[in-house]
Order: structure tokens, then sequence, then C-alpha cells
């Protein structure tokens, strides 16, 4: 362990590459300062290689993933090869996460205090917010989906006709019961957060396990019933050659690359607790490709078996999980139960730890001395139901896979910037206690670095031209990736000229 000076500050680094403040007094005077926001001591930094692959399994371990190969399917790709296509996106996302996950570990800091380096002290709210605001309108949408799955298990625990007069209803198109089970999901997501990260860490540690146990079971469930896996994974795509197939492959793979674009920038949140930078990225390329590619592959098994038990019924009725089971379960409510138990706890794990810990940092860092981490969290939750999920549920073409599909090239632009300047600019070298202080050296103009915003700007308008204009379509269908290397060249470009970045 040495200790050394940088610029007045006297830095602990640790003889694996982790660095804290030796004395925090100064920067707790500051207004961009709150204990949420602190950069972790290094003894608390608790999170091992398990803590990560726990992590990222209970994440993967949620309804979209399951039924993530369907949309693949159904654009005319064979079961190998959507299954490749998650594979694949989910490898290549791996790779600028890991690159942001590395500042959290070794200084201890969340993400919006990470991008404060890029993009100033003030002009950090810009990614951090533009982040918040599409985890706002995923945790309302999940929070709808836990909901409904306590309504099912409820209705199935006390009697569907029973439960459903409890409260009366419809109310606003619903009944009264399924509100309360709305109610009911997001406050323990909200009861989570307030409780803190190592509750957390024992929600995911939990969870991912069952999860991945309970959709074992259901697969030789279904399988044990139809006496094999089917005919799914042994049909051929759809495309009579490989320029029909790039066609879809390319957009697709851009959509399972934007799955996780949100978790690309602030997984600093998570690793700013990690006991190493060594255990950290074990788990982390252990658990990412691998959970995702396991649990959308056994939902393609899962499907392909439910085939031939109804094979009258429509497609889209036995790709989701839900509704398979009310089938398989009709005469077996605590089946049904269980199994609404068990979409419940995936929904909680995957909500709390994407959709709630960032925004709620995210919040915190605009007004730092009347946010904290938990009032962030609530604020997330309300902003979640103000933007109506039920609605969006109900017609989610629009939200999902449109404004959600582009967002992921603004997610992009945002990561080039954090990694250029990170990591080719500043060579991993960081002003720790500059990131809290007014007037230090991420001060820039007025707390703002207009070169990051104008770098994320170019990259956001490449990479969205192409949803306007038709000639530019290809640009919007590659947009994570033209959001990436747009604002990083631009960044780079216009940074190195003069000056190289300091410190």
């Amino acid at each position: 362990m040495n200790q050394f000076q940088s610029e007045g500050h006297r830095l602990v680094e640790h003889s694996d590459g982790r660095v804290e403040l030796a004395d925090e007094t100064e920067i707790k005077s500051s207004p961009f300062y709150n204990h949420d926001l602190a950069p972790v001591k290094v003894i608390d930094r608790n999170w091992s290689t398990y803590s990560y692959i726990a992590l990222w399994f209970a994440m993967s371990a949620c309804i979209p993933t399951y039924m993530m190969s369907s949309g693949l399917i159904a654009n005319g790709m064979n079961a190998w090869q959507s299954i490749f296509t998650i594979l694949l996106g989910n490898t290549i996302v791996l790779l600028p996460i890991l690159l942001n996950s590395h500042p959290g570990t070794k200084y201890g800091i969340p993400f919006p205090v990470f991008a404060r380096a890029a993009y100033g002290t003030m002009g950090s709210n810009l990614p951090a917010l533009m982040r918040a605001i599409v985890a706002c309108g995923w945790f309302g949408i999940q929070a709808w989906i836990g909901g409904q799955a306590f309504n099912t298990m409820f209705g199935a625990l006390i009697g569907i006709n029973v439960w459903r007069a409890l409260l009366g209803g419809p109310y606003f198109d619903y009944m009264g019961t399924e509100w309360l089970s709305f109610a009911l999901f997001w406050g323990l997501n909200i009861l989570i957060v307030f409780r803190g990260m190592d509750v957390l860490k024992k929600v995911e540690s939990l969870a991912a396990p069952f999860v991945l146990i309970m959709t074992f079971v259901l697969l030789v469930w279904t399988v044990n019933l139809a006496h094999g896996v089917g005919d799914l994974l042994h049909e051929k795509s759809k495309f009579a050659t490989f320029g029909d197939f790039w066609a879809v492959f390319i957009p697709s793979l851009t959509g399972m690359i934007g799955f996780w674009a949100t978790l690309s920038l602030n997984m600093p949140d998570f690793t700013r607790f990690g006991h190493s930078q060594k255990e950290q990225t074990i788990g982390q390329v252990i658990a990412l490709p691998t959970a995702m590619a396991i649990f959308s592959a056994m939902g393609v098994m899962i499907t392909s078996a439910a085939v031939v038990i109804y094979p009258t019924v429509a497609m889209d009725q036995l790709w989701d999980p839900v509704k398979l089971l009310g089938r398989l379960g009709a005469d077996q409510p605590a089946v049904v139960a269980i199994a609404m138990f068990t979409v419940a706890l995936a929904t909680l794990s995957v909500n709390v730890a994407a959709n709630v810990v960032s925004p709620a940092n995210d919040f915190a860092n605009a007004f730092p001395r009347f946010i904290t981490f938990k009032v962030g969290g609530l604020i997330t939750g309300l902003v979640g139901v103000l933007m109506q999920p039920w609605r969006l549920i109900a017609d989610p073409h629009g939200y999902i896979f449109v404004w959600l599909q582009g967002y992921s090239g603004g997610l992009g632009s945002i990561a080039g910037v954090l990694i250029a300047d990170y990591w080719i600019l500043r060579k991993t070298k960081l002003e720790l206690a500059d990131l809290y202080l007014p007037g230090g050296a991420y001060q820039y103009r007025s707390g703002w670095n207009f070169v990051a915003v104008l770098a994320t700007i170019a990259g956001c308008a490449l990479a969205w031209v192409g949803a306007f204009v038709p000639m530019f379509k290809p640009l919007y269908d590659y947009g994570w990736f033209v959001g990436f290397f747009v604002s990083m060249a631009v960044y780079v470009a216009l940074s190195l000229p003069g000056q190289k970045q300091k410190p």
C-alpha cells in the first residue's frame, strides 16, 4: 500500500491498484458530495466473483430474455441463428461494460461521478439523466409485469373469482386487485432500495440460483410431457441468401447490444463495491454471455416442446411463459402460484438492479445536497408510475421497439466519450478528490466540458438520422456502433489539439 500526493490531496493506492482518499474532510463540504455518491472505502469493497455472477444471472433471468429468441425466429432466423445472435451481441457489449467497470473498482465511484471526468461536474448530468429516463420507463414496465405476476399468484391462492371481486372494478380498465398487486410489487422494489446495496446483493445472490432451477424444472416438465424437445430446434431459417440473412442479422445484433447498453454505462454503480479488478472481470466475463444464452436457449426448447403439447395454440401464446404456465397448471393452482412467484422474483431482481440503482444515483448527482440514493430511488419509482406503464404495455411497439431500440445509439454515444476520455486520453488516471470539488480539474467551463457534449450530439445525430431519413436507415440499424465510434472519434479529435488532457 502506497500513499502519494496528487494536487494537494493525499491518495492511498493499494497493491492491487485500487485507490482511495486518505481524508475525505475537504470533499464532504462540497456541493457535489453526499454520502451515497462518495468513494467507497477499500475496506467496504467486498463484492466477490460470485456476487457479479449472481448479479448477471439474476438480471438475465427475466421474461424479455426468455422471449428474446421469439422475435428473431419470427423475423426468419432458425433457433440456432437466434441463440448465436444473442450470444454474439452480449459478448460485444461485454467490452464497453468491462472498460467502464474499471474506474468503479479502482476509485470506488458510481457512474455519474465517473462521468464528471469527461463531461464536467455539472455536465455529467447530461449522460446521467439520459440514462435515468430510459431506466424509469423500464422500471415502470417491469413493475407492471411483476404486479401482474402477483395478481395471478394471489388469484391462484385465494381463488380467481374471489380475488377479482375483492376490491371491485374495473377502475381505469383494470380491477382493483390488479392495482393493489401493482402497488405491492412497486413498494417491494422501493423497500429493497431503502434497505441499501447489501440487501440488493443478497436478493441477487438468492434469486439467481432459484430462478435458474425453476426454469430448468419447467424445461424438464415440458420436455417430459412432449416426449422430446420438438421440431423448432431443427427447423431451417427462412432466408434464401446470405444477403437476406445479413439484412436481418445486423439490426437484430444491434438490438441485442442495446438490451444491455444501459448497463454498459452504469456498471461502476456495482463495480465500485468490487473486491478486486480480477474478481469483477472474471465474474462478468463468465456470467453475462453465458446467462443470456442459457435463458434464451431454455426459452426456445420449452417453446419447442410446448408446440408438441399444444399443436393448435398460436405461437405467441406459447412463447409467453406466463400464458404457457397458465395452460400447464390450469387445474393446479399451487403450480401456478409457485410459477408466478418465480416470475415475480425474477422481475424484482432485474428491476431493482438494472432500473433503480442507476437512476437513483443519477438523480442524486443532479442535486447531491438534497437527493440521497433512497430519495433518488423513490423519484425513479414515481416517474415510472407517471409514465403509465400499463399503457406502454398495451401498445409497446412505439416505446419498446422504436424509442428504446433507437436509444441504443444515444447510449453508445455516451459510452464512446467515457471510454475515450478514461482509457485513451487519461490512461485510467483520475484526480479522485477533484471529481467532487468545484473549481477542480473537472470544472471546465462552468462545470461543462462542451467538447464531450458536442461529441455526444454528433454520435446521436448520425445514429438517429436513419430513423427519419430513409436513405440513412443503415446507420440506424447499426445505431449503437455508429454512436459509439463517431462520438469517440470526435471527442479524441477535438481534445488532443492544443493540450493533452489533464490531469
